[in-house]
């Protein structure tokens, strides 16, 4: 089994990726500049690549170059003219399929799957991403805002609670208040832990 692996040829019939770039084309009817784009076919290989561009309704478009190769790490731009500019089209998806295959040989190396269609305005196309955005933006700022009345009541018992240090400054306070004044002679603290009236009056401010 071995050997016939071996024997197998090194490029796999339809396996070999393709590489171009855009792989959708939008026209727009209202705007003439949209009715002519242009694909490009790069050939990252060590060797030349035959290319050629199929398409699902061929009436509607004009190829210019339909056929061609591509050198070693080189790449060619293909122009796709959109020629049956009609509002019964609008919204159709059609499908251009770009074949490579190597110089020497017949059959497809790889292929890769263009979409194309034509919208009715680049301008309507354009207020219809707006609005979705504006939706979407409307549709998180009432998330976030019920979000924040959820959590309100919630955010507010943990600001009013105590926190770590408010529940540590009060211990210390309330010690502060416990230990036995400047004066106090009989103490069984010792003198350097008496606190004067006014550190008690800090502690008891801070409490309060």
């Amino acid at each position: 089994p071995m050997q016939q692996q071996k024997r197998q040829p090194e490029l796999v019939e339809g396996n070999l990726p393709v590489f171009v770039f855009p792989t959708e084309l939008i026209f727009y009817a209202d705007d003439q500049s949209t009715h002519k784009q242009v694909l490009t076919l790069y050939n990252p290989y060590e060797f030349a690549l035959k290319f050629k561009v199929l398409c699902t309704t061929p009436n509607k478009y004009a190829v210019v170059d339909a056929t061609g190769a591509v050198k070693p790490q080189c790449c060619v731009d293909i122009v796709i003219r959109h020629r049956d500019v009609r509002a019964s089209y609008y919204g159709v998806i059609d499908k251009f399929r770009l074949q490579v295959s190597e110089q020497s040989q017949r059959k497809a190396l790889g292929k890769k799957e263009i979409i194309a269609t034509l919208l009715p305005s680049a301008k309507e196309q354009q207020q219809q991403k707006e609005e979705e955005e504006k939706r979407i933006k409307e549709h998180l700022a009432e998330s976030v805002f019920f979000e924040q009345t959820l959590c309100q009541p919630e955010n507010r018992t943990a600001s009013s609670g105590p926190s770590l240090l408010t529940v540590f400054l009060g211990i210390v306070c309330i010690a502060a208040l416990m230990l036995p004044t400047l004066g106090e002679m009989e103490s069984l603290v010792p003198l350097y832990l008496h606190l004067s009236v006014n550190q008690k009056l800090v502690a008891a401010y801070v409490l309060g």
